[in-house]
């Protein structure tokens, strides 16, 4: 049913004969606008050589218009290009979010100028721009996992939660940022690890800093034995937490009685040492503080087993056995 309405229409329109050509008076506004119209639409058929002539020197002017604004284009955006970058190293702005800002700029503007040149030339630049929407929907879609990680390595490099150098706890990793990147950050671990994490991961969670401040603080466990005296303890082990050099005198270090456990006395001893030094500070901390005790004649309880074995006793007398039944004998009846 519809392909012969299909049919019928197709004939119709190719039999419908074209619109007549208007004779506008040569160098008027509207002869001009019909000969550029004709050449935008290539119709070249209905082109006289008078508008042949005036159309290629339109197109002509319209060329070194386009070559000079490329030109233009080219050189402000390199400009552009160069005053962002220097003014975001200035600043000591991150470099490869330098870098990307920077070349964003020169892109955005050839861009620009390339459809202005084309708008020039007749060309219909809503077309392309909603071509390049559905391009980046399309791409969006396709990218979507690499997308939020660059989204959120811009985030961390505009936010600044951590920068390189420093020791974090990101994404259940503990280490010291390597580098930082648009996609990934990178942490060398303790024990000499690469570890590649996507930003996503680490900027929609619990980023923890552990190098932020300049200074941390150690704290140091220990217990010890009831029989020694509460006052001569606290004393003792304030005097090795301030004998360690690495503790710093401000904040001024503690020693806190915390609580009184099953078989010791429980103490915390807290220094402050600058992050650069913080491990070397806590063990001689903790080295410090055996040495005092022990000095002092303070022991420090530890588990203890206690194992008594009670002695034997006599055997018991073995049960006698029960005497045998008595044998019982019934006469026999006999019927003869």
């Amino acid at each position: 049913m519809f392909i012969p309405l299909l049919a019928q229409a197709a004939d119709a329109a190719a039999a419908t004969p074209p619109p007549a050509k208007i004779d506008y008076p040569v160098g008027t506004p509207q002869w001009k606008g019909n000969a550029l119209n004709e050449l935008f639409t290539l119709q070249f058929s209905q082109m006289d050589p008078a508008e042949w002539e005036y159309a290629a020197y339109q197109l002509g002017l319209r060329a070194v218009y386009v070559l000079v604004l490329l030109t233009l284009a080219w050189t402000l955006s390199s400009w552009a290009a160069s005053i962002v970058r220097a003014a975001l190293t200035r600043v000591k702005f991150d470099e490869t979010l330098t870098l990307f800002m920077s070349t964003l700029v020169r892109w955005t503007i050839l861009m620009l100028a390339a459809l202005s040149c084309l708008s020039y030339f007749g060309v219909q630049t809503t077309s392309f721009a909603a071509l390049i929407g559905a391009a980046g929907l399309a791409i969006g879609l396709a990218f979507q996992g690499t997308l939020s990680n660059f989204a959120a390595g811009a985030m961390l490099l505009i936010f600044r939660p951590y920068k390189v150098g420093d020791t974090v706890n990101v994404a259940s990793y503990t280490g010291k940022v390597a580098e930082i990147e648009l996609f990934t950050t990178a942490i060398d671990t303790s024990d000499n690890r690469r570890i590649i994490v996507p930003n996503s991961s680490i900027f929609g969670a619990v980023i923890e800093n552990i190098t932020y401040h300049a200074v941390r603080r150690a704290d140091v466990n220990v217990g010890t034995a009831y029989s020694a005296d509460i006052d001569q303890t606290r004393a003792i082990l304030d005097k090795a937490v301030r004998s360690v050099v690495l503790v710093v005198p401000a904040p001024a270090p503690e020693v806190i009685l915390t609580d009184l456990g099953a078989s010791s006395v429980n103490w915390q001893v807290r220094g402050w040492a600058k992050k650069e030094s913080f491990g070397d500070a806590k063990q001689a901390i903790i080295r410090a503080v055996k040495m005092e005790l022990d000095a002092a004649r303070i022991s420090i309880p530890f588990p203890q087993l206690d194992l008594h074995l009670d002695p034997p006793g006599p055997e018991p007398a073995p049960t006698p056995a029960p005497p045998p039944e008595p044998v019982r004998w019934a006469p026999k009846i006999s019927n003869t």
